[in-house]
């Protein structure tokens, strides 16, 4: 019987089974997935995962609540805890500094960690960011708003990519699924229940924060995102003093999967510069 692909290795974390990948050598690099349901870090960084392994040593949880980490039996989420559990699994892992690339809320982590710990990572990758405020849209909206159905898994798929045509019944289908294993939906909806512009807020880091980032930083969105606006980004690179930014054409939230190889290519040259 063939293993699922998403169960890497486990370790505990204060009291929170963690799944994570590790693989490669080098610099090391944790890449925290974003919040859609049925997520796990493997689907969303399995394409740039082995690109980025042939340079660093490439680490790749499944954070408290997601994929094929432990579910809080209170369904208590917040983003001190999801930092708490990062710093943790970088020092179970012996891991003194390290770059992070973060998606959308992980890239709002990416940030908190950063600020609040700035002697644990040297650069950072911004993907369709969180972590400064905006108008929650209507798409994130109901990226957190999912309720499990085929029907609906496929109106979110439609959401997060540019070219519908990507979205294969079994990309739905395997999403579906993993969105209703055991516990999943009870801690997804625990997560960010309505209204929601307040998640948007509890994700976002003081402008001044973000001002005083020593990091450089690489910030990368898709043109047509629909989930988190491309604003975001825009500002981000006016904030952090050693920004660049990137903006990729006929891409929705899905950069690293719409343009994998040149996404790939992007972040290894960056982080190996």
């Amino acid at each position: 019987m063939q293993q699922n692909p998403e169960i890497g290795l486990s370790i505990d974390i204060d009291g929170v089974r963690t799944n994570y990948h590790d693989l490669g050598e080098g610099r090391p690099v944790l890449m925290i997935h974003g919040s859609g349901p049925g997520v796990s870090g493997f689907v969303n960084w399995r394409l740039a995962m082995p690109e980025l392994a042939k340079a660093c040593r490439v680490i790749v949880p499944d954070m408290l609540g997601f994929g094929y980490s432990a579910r809080d039996p209170d369904g208590q989420y917040s983003p001190e805890r999801w930092v708490a559990q990062a710093v943790g699994l970088l020092d179970a892992l012996g891991v003194e500094q390290t770059d992070i690339v973060g998606n959308s809320f992980g890239g709002a982590l990416a940030l908190m960690l950063a600020i609040q710990h700035p002697q644990r990572v040297r650069r950072l990758v911004l993907m369709g960011a969180a972590g400064v405020d905006f108008e929650l849209t209507p798409g994130l909206d109901a990226v957190w708003g999912y309720e499990p159905s085929m029907d609906n898994m496929r109106r979110i798929m439609d959401v997060f990519a540019f070219d519908r045509s990507r979205i294969t019944e079994d990309i739905v289908r395997s999403r579906y699924e993993a969105s209703i294993q055991p516990g999943a939906q009870e801690a997804f909806a625990a997560m960010f229940p309505a209204p929601r512009q307040r998640w948007v807020q509890a994700l976002a880091s003081a402008e001044a924060s973000i001002r005083a980032l020593p990091n450089e930083t690489l910030v990368i969105h898709g043109r047509e995102d629909k989930v988190i606006p491309l604003a975001n980004s825009l500002r981000l690179c006016e904030l952090i003093p050693r920004a660049q930014l990137h903006v990729y054409g006929h891409c929705g939230h899905w950069t690293q999967i719409e343009h994998a190889g040149r996404f790939a290519r992007l972040v290894r040259d960056f982080l190996t510069e």
